[in-house]
């Protein structure tokens, strides 16, 4: 496995511009000489500011070269969430201490990696910062309710409170979570649907009028943002109308010119205010007029350029998850999947389980032969790096 102590320091940011005396004497350099017994002064000036040699300014340091100066290994293991044993810190740890994970997702109702300190504690052993991301939407998917108790469904709570009111139940979320040490919400659900409540998107769905699912998302995302909780606007471009459960096997959506009056409203509305400060999830889903064929959203190079062109986001865009959701499976290997997805312009590839030396092979075998490029992968590091809000220049491969 690489190391990251192979990646060179900032050694220059490190020092110290003022010189100093070992001596410990001032640094002014007058001179109290005296007059000779005429009165005539020595050819040494008494008076006039010392002067002192500049030293050299230590040149600055260039994220970009930072970030290419790490092994590809790291700066693709980086751009890796991968879920982890909720009942224990053993998995979580090998999969960031070992494997240098950017990410690591904490699924299921045990709590036991929830408490007592182990998320904070992976956070402080990752190099290269952390994300910990957990499913509270509400209602049936939800993480932490018994640690904070239960929250409602987003239509449930569409219908029974104000905008107002559902910031501050996410607001109150989201304290919670972050003394957890948890760092990212797969939330807010900004599907539009009016699809029974038990069905894949149901009642994850806020409203099937896309300016009330606005209102609520756009409250609940400002309730996480408000406590450190990074959200994520999913599952673009639009699950609610689409026919099938991509966990189950492909899903097709209307056709794009019929979306964007309707479930990609949410995104034209709400990016421009959140801006780089939420992520945005792909969904498994086929888009006619605009997925190439046998080429779900989320690993589609016209569904990033849609996001990134038509709705201006620039921001960290992940995949849904590539290992257990048949859409995805019924195509390809996991690792065919996060390889498409990134060089499609993907910045963070989603499993819920994963051998991730396998993966992070699989992927740096991509760039050896030119699949994907270094500078596709070095893009997606520094946004990644950004939403953790981690300096390349400061980090310390040494760790």
């Amino acid at each position: 496995m690489w190391a990251l102590g192979d990646a060179p320091t900032n050694d220059a940011t490190d020092s110290d511009p003022s010189p100093s005396d070992p001596g410990g004497s001032s640094a002014s350099t007058e001179s109290s000489a005296s007059t000779d017994p005429a009165g005539s002064t020595p050819d040494t000036p008494t008076t006039g500011a010392p002067t002192t040699e500049a030293l050299p300014t230590p040149p600055a340091c260039d994220p970009a070269v930072a970030i290419a100066a790490w092994p590809i290994e790291a700066r693709l293991a980086s751009l890796v969430v991968v879920g982890v044993d909720p009942t224990g810190r053993t998995d979580a740890t090998t999969a960031v201490e070992d494997h240098h994970v950017g990410g690591v997702f904490v699924g299921g109702n045990d709590t036991t990696l929830l408490t007592g300190g182990a998320l904070t504690e992976l956070q402080d052993a990752s190099p290269l910062g952390l994300v910990v991301a957990v499913d509270e939407e509400g209602g049936r998917v939800q993480r932490i309710e018994r640690i904070d108790g239960d929250v409602p469904s987003a239509r449930t709570m569409a219908a029974t409170m104000t905008p107002s009111e559902v910031e501050a139940v996410a607001r109150r979320r989201a304290r919670v979570m972050a003394g957890l040490g948890i760092t990212v919400d797969l939330a807010p659900v900004v599907d539009v649907s009016d699809q029974p409540a038990r069905t894949v998107i149901g009642d994850r769905s806020w409203s099937a009028d896309p300016t009330t699912v606005v209102a609520y998302a756009g409250a609940y995302a400002d309730g996480l943002l408000a406590e450190g909780i990074v959200p994520v606007l999913k599952h673009f471009p639009g699950h609610g109308a689409a026919s099938g459960d991509t966990h189950q096997g492909a899903a097709t959506t209307p056709p794009l010119d019929e979306l964007t009056d309707r479930d990609l409203v949410p995104y034209a509305e709400l990016l421009p205010r959140l801006d780089t400060r939420a992520a945005v999830m792909l969904g498994h889903l086929d888009v006619p007029g605009l997925t190439e064929p046998d080429t779900p959203a989320s690993i589609s190079p016209a569904t990033v350029a849609l996001l990134r062109d038509d709705y201006g986001f620039d921001g960290v865009v992940m995949t849904d998850d590539l290992s257990g959701m048949a859409s995805i499976t019924d195509r390809m290997t996991p690792a065919q999947a996060a390889t498409r997805a990134l060089v499609a312009g993907v910045d963070m590839v989603l499993f819920a389980d994963a051998d991730v030396p396998a993966l992070v092979d699989a992927l740096a075998a991509a760039v050896a032969d030119g699949r994907l490029t270094e500078a596709r992968v070095d893009e997606a590091v520094g946004r990644t790096l950004a939403l953790k809000g981690v300096d390349p220049c400061a980090v310390d491969p040494d760790r």
